[in-house]
């Protein structure tokens, strides 16, 4: 959605009363500072922040260099809280748009409609500010610059964080990240509409209680194959302002006071230009935890020069003392806190409003109809359809009595994730389900068994047929034509670093993959009644449904599915919507299919290394149609390294609904090489088809994406040889296959 289509008449009396307000704001307290060279919009922008920095005593850039920076009156600097989160909309701040949680927008495999939500996302962002700067507010959470993406790689489905990420192949996750950067930081040469922040830089992904103080060693190839790869297309290609470092070591070193990570890495090979900001009291892990260095004032001497400008925690308050020790020099400060101003002044913070374009957006551009059509639509794309024996879905009208039972059917934490806003008027799977099921349907509801948060610390032999909401749920479904089954996990056991104690669970992390126990026992007892089975997942990672993949009649995947969530899915169980979702990770049978969760080598992790059979592999993702593949083409099949595949695809929608199709081209390196991945994502493209319709498919793929780590020169290297292309509808549903050679 373009700023521009949000113009109308109603809004020029709200753009007027910004317009006064936010100069007032930035007029307010100030003496005599228009005439300083720092509120000179005509300057250059090195030069107003060398002067603004020049007149600040030390005290007051300490104080600018933490997450709450108070005012500078005597210079009229207002108060900023840099703290804000929008991982899948603007989070803690009131009523706002709650899209998808962002391991469903992965599943969408589109990241045309993800950075169109980032948009939205960063509209409403503007609105909110605008609406608190309104009021003379200048609190956490108000801000422009914003904590998201999480882009750290879910490497394990164990991981309770994994829902904040895009999945577990650094392709996709550079694609949808890019794409969703973008969105947020707008396209303005001049102003950022927010300021994005690529975390958590850039080893990290559990467990949650030892995210603190363990170590993580991972392989050179590992680091830079799967580690590292998402981060350097956001600093190259997305331009992201921010990058949050994280908890952990990283080969021995605190991340945030890692120079190999900040400065040889980030701001040395990928030419980054913007601010690094510590995980939330991250600087205190290095003397506490850690024990890297005995006190404050040496941890927050070794971050700086590593290159953290900013702490979110107070340890930036052990600065001054840092400096009379001769740990660091205010010179060395002044680097840091030039970067921090710079990313103020280009958010247009102390510039009139006339020459930001985004300061158009009226104070009450959130919650919008269009918004949430639009949390609406990302739903719907998210959606994936994992099984669906004799094409019970979509439901027709002979489905007449309809059977919702399980224990998030009526429950809006499913809806939300973690890290969300509030949503005016959230959608259950239930209401959803009411919503859609037309004229003529009756539609019975029962939970049948507790949510496992409530379900706490119960023995594991407990009898759940006594309880009678179980037996009332056996008894509903006995008069129903289907049964929905509204099951699966929620945000309230699975999350970041979590006082959780319920069987599966530890710390906001899972010790298993499985069903919680209950919701499998009536699923078994609802098998008896002879009735399909539709299972409907609500999770934010993978879980292992060995038991409905043999006997539920179709399992439909609706991650946390955000404020739209019901109607979006009552939309493709009815057949209003043509699912086309893929899954972003690997579904394992079991968690003891996968290593061990401690260990960072990705050797036995992910489609591209793990050699087992999965449950369901990245990738996949049912429709109602049927596409067939008819012939691949490549432009040329003898290339360098410099140049670009081109790779024509005939599809042909052959069922009997219109739909989209994932086009995944998976890429093998040559035969010579050893210890490479079993395949690797090197290009997708989601198309939708007619019914009956034919398209040529191009596929642009730079050769450079089959780079790979070579640990002899310690670089990336692009082999030369022969590659197989594989081309299909999953990572182990491959439709055709091409060979070219690269010399």
């Amino acid at each position: 959605m373009k700023i521009q289509d949000n113009f109308s008449g109603k809004f020029i009396f709200t753009f007027a009363l910004c317009f006064l307000l936010i100069i007032k704001v930035q007029s307010q307290s100030s003496i005599n500072t228009n005439g300083l060279p720092f509120m000179n919009s005509d300057l250059p922008l090195s030069e107003r922040v060398n002067d603004l920095v020049s007149r600040l005593t030390l005290d007051e850039k300490i104080l600018q260099m933490q997450y709450t920076a108070p005012a500078v009156e005597r210079l009229g600097i207002p108060q900023y809280n840099w703290w804000n989160e929008c991982l899948h909309g603007v989070a803690r701040n009131g009523i706002a748009t709650v899209f998808p949680q962002a391991i469903g927008m992965a599943a969408t495999f589109n990241p045309a409609l993800i950075k169109q939500e980032a948009d939205v996302i960063s509209t409403e962002a503007r609105a909110k500010y605008y609406e608190a700067v309104s009021k003379g507010s200048h609190e956490i959470y108000q801000g422009l610059t914003f904590w998201s993406p999480n882009i750290n790689i879910f490497r394990d489905p164990r991981w309770g964080r994994g829902q904040e990420t895009y999945g577990e192949d650094p392709f996709l996750t550079s694609q949808i990240s890019k794409a969703f950067v973008q969105g947020l930081q707008g396209n303005d040469p001049d102003y950022f509409k927010v300021i994005a922040t690529a975390k958590h830089f850039a080893v990290h992904s559990g467990p949650e209680s030892q995210r603190h103080k363990f170590d993580a060693w991972p392989s050179q190839t590992d680091l830079y194959e799967t580690y590292l790869p998402a981060f350097e297309v956001l600093v190259k290609e997305a331009k992201v302002y921010s990058v949050m470092t994280c908890y952990n070591r990283i080969f021995g070193i605190p991340s945030s006071a890692n120079t190999f990570l900040f400065k040889e890495t980030l701001r040395g090979k990928w030419g980054f230009k913007g601010y690094v900001v510590s995980d939330c009291w991250a600087i205190s892990d290095i003397f506490t935890f850690h024990n890297f260095v005995p006190t404050a004032e040496k941890a927050v001497a070794l971050t700086l020069k590593a290159g953290t400008d900013l702490s979110c925690g107070p340890e930036y308050g052990s600065l001054k003392k840092a400096i009379e020790l001769g740990y660091i020099s205010e010179n060395e400060l002044n680097v840091s806190i030039k970067r921090l101003f710079e990313a103020r002044f280009r958010l247009g913070l102390f510039d009139p409003p006339s020459k930001v374009i985004y300061s158009a957006i009226p104070s009450t551009e959130y919650d919008t109809p269009a918004h949430r059509e639009l949390a609406h639509q990302v739903a719907l794309q998210s959606i994936v359809l994992l099984k669906n024996d004799n094409n019970i879905l979509p439901l027709t009208s002979k489905s007449r009595t309809i059977a919702v039972i399980g224990p998030y059917a009526n429950d809006t934490s499913v809806l939300l994730g973690n890290y969300n806003g509030i949503p005016s008027h959230p959608v259950t799977l239930l209401q959803g389900i009411r919503n859609k099921s037309g004229k003529g349907t009756k539609v019975i509801y029962c939970q049948g068994v507790n949510k496992p948060e409530v379900q706490a610390l119960r023995a594991e032999n407990v009898n759940f047929s006594a309880d009678p909401s179980f037996s009332e749920a056996i008894s509903v479904s006995m008069t129903a034509d289907v049964i929905i089954f509204a099951g699966g996990i929620s945000p309230n056991l699975e999350g970041e670093e979590m006082d959780v104690k319920v069987p599966g669970f530890s710390a906001g992390d899972r010790t298993t993959l499985d069903l919680p126990q209950n919701q499998q026992k009536l699923l078994e007892k609802l098998k008896l009644t002879g009735k399909p089975i539709i299972l409907l997942l609500t999770n934010g990672s993978a879980l292992a449904v060995n038991w409905a993949k043999d006997n539920a009649t179709a399992i439909v995947e609706a991650w946390y599915p955000g404020e739209e969530g019901g109607n979006a899915v009552a939309d493709v169980l009815f057949g209003n919507y043509n699912p086309a979702g893929r899954l972003p990770v690997t579904f394992y049978k079991s968690v003891d299919d996968i290593p061990a969760f401690e260990d960072y080598s990705m050797n036995g992790r992910t489609y591209k290394y793990f050699k087992g059979t999965p449950l369901y592999t990245f990738g996949y993702g049912l429709s109602y149609s049927s596409f067939n593949y008819e012939a691949a083409e490549l432009r040329s099949k003898l290339l360098n390294d410099a140049d670009t595949i081109v790779l024509s695809v005939k599809i042909s929608n052959t069922g009997k609904y219109s739909g989209a199709e994932v086009i995944q081209v998976y890429s093998k390196q040559p035969l010579e090489l050893k210890d490479q991945p079993l395949k690797s994502l090197v290009a997708f493209q989601r198309v939708h088809f007619l019914k009956g319709e034919t398209k040529e498919v191009v596929l642009s793929i730079p050769v450079s994406r089959l780079r790979h780590f070579n640990p002899d020169s310690n670089d990336y290297t692009i082999a030369k040889g022969q590659y197989e292309l594989l081309i299909g509808a999953a990572s182990d549903n491959i439709k055709l296959k091409a060979i070219i050679s690269i010399d």
